[in-house]
C-alpha cells in the first residue's frame, strides 16, 4: 500500500482533476452522435440514455483508463527526466526520486507500464484511437524535454492535456468535429496560462540553470501578462464552443464560473507576492475544471433529454 501511495505522490494523482472533466465533456458531447451500430438505436432517437448501453459504458471506462495512464506516464517521465534538477532545487528536493523514496529505475518502469496499458486500451476503443496513440504519447512525453530549449514549454504541456476532449470524442464517434476542438483549444490556453503562474516560483533557479520558461525569459510581470492573455483566449474558446453547441442555458453558468476562477487566480498572484501561487494553481483551477465539467454535462442531459 505504501508503494502505491508513493507512486500516486510521484505523479500528483490529485492533479488529474484538471483534465479529467474535459475528457468527460468530450465523451458526453459525442454520446448523442455515436454510431447507431454502437448503441443499437435509431440515430433520430438517440439521447443521453445511450450512455447506459454496455458498449458505451465499456468505452467510457476505457477512455478514463487512457486518461489516467497517459497522465501517469507523462508526469512520471517528467519526474524521471528532471530528477537531477529537482535534487538541486530546494522547492522540489522533497519529491519522491531526489528524496530517495522511489528509485529512478522504478519511475521509468512505471512510465513504460502506463504507456503499454494506454496503447492496449486504445486498441479496444477503435482503430483511429489506436493508430493515433503513439502520436499522443509522443506529445505528452516530449513536453519533459522542452524546458531545456524553449520558453514555449507551457504551450506544449497545454497541448498534451488538450488531447483529452478531442480524444474522448474520437473514442465514441471515430471522427473529428469542431465542437470538441474548441474545448481542446480552451484547455491548451487555460493550462498554459496556469502553468506559467506555477513556474513563477522557479524563476531564479531556471535562470541559474539556463532552463527555459516564460517567467525566466520575460520576468514575473511579463509572464503574468502572457498568462492573462492566454486565459482570455481560453474564455473566448468556451464562449465559442457554447455558441456552436447551442447548449441549454445552464451552460453559461459554467462559463461564468470558469471565467471567474481564471480572474480570481490573477487577483491572487502578483509579481512581488507569490505566497498564494498554490491556492491559485490547485484550488482555483480545480474548481474551474470540476464545476465547468459538471455544468456542461448537465446542460447536455437537459438539451438531449434522458
Amino acid at each position: 500500500m505504501a508503494n502505491i501511495k508513493n507512486y500516486f505522490g510521484l505523479v500528483k494523482f490529485a492533479h488529474t482533476i484538471f483534465a479529467m472533466p474535459f475528457a468527460m465533456i468530450g465523451f458526453f458531447i459525442a454520446v448523442p452522435h455515436a454510431p447507431a451500430a454502437l448503441i443499437g438505436a435509431d440515430p433520430r432517437e438517440q439521447t443521453m440514455k445511450a450512455i447506459l448501453q454496455p458498449q458505451m459504458l465499456w468505452k467510457f471506462l476505457l477512455v478514463m483508463l487512457c486518461m489516467v495512464t497517459a497522465r501517469n506516464a507523462a508526469m512520471a517521465f517528467n519526474r524521471y527526466l528532471d530528477r537531477h534538477f529537482d535534487a538541486e532545487n530546494p522547492r522540489t528536493a522533497i519529491r519522491e526520486i531526489p528524496a530517495g523514496i522511489l528509485s529512478a529505475e522504478s519511475a521509468l518502469r512505471f512510465v513504460i507500464i502506463n504507456c503499454i496499458v494506454f496503447i492496449a486500451a486504445t486498441f479496444f476503443i477503435n482503430r483511429i484511437c489506436f493508430y493515433l496513440s503513439p502520436v499522443a504519447l509522443f506529445v505528452i512525453l516530449f513536453y519533459s524535454f522542452t524546458k531545456r530549449f524553449t520558453p514555449l514549454c507551457h504551450l506544449v504541456l497545454g497541448l498534451g492535456l488538450s488531447l483529452a476532449p478531442i480524444g474522448a470524442y474520437l473514442a465514441v464517434t471515430g471522427v473529428f468535429a469542431w465542437l470538441p476542438l474548441f474545448f481542446s483549444f480552451a484547455v491548451i490556453t487555460w493550462v498554459s496560462g496556469f502553468d506559467i503562474i506555477y513556474a513563477l516560483q522557479d524563476v531564479d533557479f531556471d535562470q541559474s540553470k539556463k532552463l527555459y520558461s516564460i517567467p525566466a525569459v520575460l520576468g514575473k510581470a511579463g509572464a503574468l501578462h502572457v498568462s492573462e492573455f492566454l486565459h482570455l483566449i481560453s474564455t473566448i474558446c468556451v464562449i465559442v464552443a457554447g455558441a456552436i453547441g447551442g447548449f441549454y442555458w445552464i451552460y453559461w453558468i459554467g462559463v461564468a464560473v470558469f471565467t471567474g476562477m481564471l480572474v480570481y487566480q490573477h487577483k491572487l498572484v502578483k509579481p512581488n507576492d507569490l505566497s498564494k501561487v498554490n491556492l491559485a494553481f490547485m484550488t482555483a483551477n480545480g474548481i474551474a475544471s470540476v464545476v465547468f465539467g459538471l455544468v456542461v454535462i448537465t446542460a447536455l442531459f437537459l438539451q438531449y433529454g434522458w
